[in-house]
This record gives structure tokens, C-alpha cells and sequence, in this order.
């Protein structure tokens, strides 16, 4: 997962400060993730690594329906960018129920309910899995309004 976001990074560092923080942020977030993840028997019992992933991931989850996509979409306004507009509308649906997934695990974790090792376990697993899809999901969002936006200012 942290090798895709490298390259999402090299793609695409420099278009905007914003996105370059925001994909800085989700490399932090795997990390994050990847720290966990390689001693999952102790994500019911490190409360503190725990609700350290968590803040990180509310964050970034946060950035992105608050700053990022919003950018996006202005953007895509301003090119006049149909193409960019239905795709955001057709991926932030999907983004948006990812999204719920993961606050309702940090909301879980914050009240104290992952004590349940089995439980947090798949939880923690399934976020993955969606986190690397709403990866992707951005990545494409991302990949389709920059280019459609850097061909209309070269032709400008």
C-alpha cells in the first residue's frame, strides 16, 4: 500500500500544495496503519498506538471531504470540466460510505470498545481493504482533473 502512495506522490507532488500535504498525509496514515498492522494482537491492548492511528485517520479522511475534494471540484468547475464533475460524482458516493466505515471505527475505538481482539482484528483488516480502494478511488479523481486541467492550460 505505501508503494502506491509513493507513486501517487511522484505523479502528482508539485500540482497543488494542498493535494502534496494531503498525500504526504496519506503516506503517514499507512505508515500508521503498517505499525499496526504488523503486531495485530496488540491492537485491543496499545490503546495509545490505537487512538494515534485513529487521529490520523480522521484527519485524513477529514482533509479530504473538507479540502481536497472540495478543491477538486472547484477546479473542475472553473475548467469547466464535465468529464472531471461525473466522475467525482459517480467515486465520492463510494468515498463517502468508506468514509463512514472509518469513522465509525475510530468512534468505536474512541469509546474504549476494541478491547475485543478477534473483533478490532477483521475490523482493522476490512479498514485496510477499503482504505487501499478510496486510494484508488482519489488516486483516479485526482489523475482525471489534473490532466484534463494541465491539456486546457496548455492549449490556453
Amino acid at each position: 500500500m505505501l508503494e502506491s502512495c509513493q507513486n501517487a506522490q511522484e505523479r502528482w507532488g508539485g500540482v497543488h500544495k494542498l493535494i502534496d500535504r494531503w498525500l504526504e498525509d496519506r503516506q503517514e496514515l499507512v505508515r500508521s496503519y503498517d505499525a499496526l498492522g504488523a503486531k495485530p494482537e496488540s491492537l485491543a491492548t496499545d490503546r495509545e498506538s490505537l487512538q494515534g492511528f485513529c487521529r490520523i485517520l480522521v484527519d485524513y479522511v477529514s482533509a479530504g471531504h473538507f479540502e481536497v475534494y472540495e478543491q477538486l471540484t472547484s477546479e473542475a468547475k472553473a475548467f469547466n470540466d464535465q468529464r472531471g464533475l461525473e466522475l467525482a460524482e459517480t467515486l465520492y458516493p463510494r468515498i463517502e460510505a468508506i468514509t463512514q466505515f472509518a469513522l465509525a471505527f475510530n468512534d468505536r475505538c474512541d469509546k474504549g470498545d476494541c478491547s475485543d481482539c478477534t473483533t478490532v482484528k477483521a475490523e482493522f483488516e476490512k479498514l485496510g481493504g477499503l482504505l487501499h480502494e478510496r486510494f484508488e478511488l482519489e488516486d483516479c479523481l485526482i489523475e482525471v482533473l489534473h490532466n484534463a486541467h494541465k491539456t486546457q492550460t496548455a492549449e490556453a
